[in-house]
């Protein structure tokens, strides 16, 4: 087994829908940039409010990713 060294980068994802939908926003604009995800973990759920309604659904997320040799 080869060694592996992995990296964990922040990012935040947003959705006026759901939750679920922030993190899938997310992830797709993470597989944009990033390559060798092998998993994420939600850190922290918040919602921005307006007009005394949820405005939008946020959730701040760490990616793993294989770092490349």
């Amino acid at each position: 087994m080869e060694n592996r060294v992995a990296r964990v980068t922040e990012i935040i994802g947003a959705s006026p829908k759901s939750f679920e939908d922030a993190v899938n926003n997310g992830f797709k604009r993470a597989i944009k940039t990033l390559r060798g995800i092998t998993g994420m973990r939600i850190v922290e759920q918040r919602v921005a409010v307006e007009g005394n309604k949820i405005a939008e659904y946020r959730v701040r997320m760490e990616v793993i990713f294989l770092l490349e040799s």
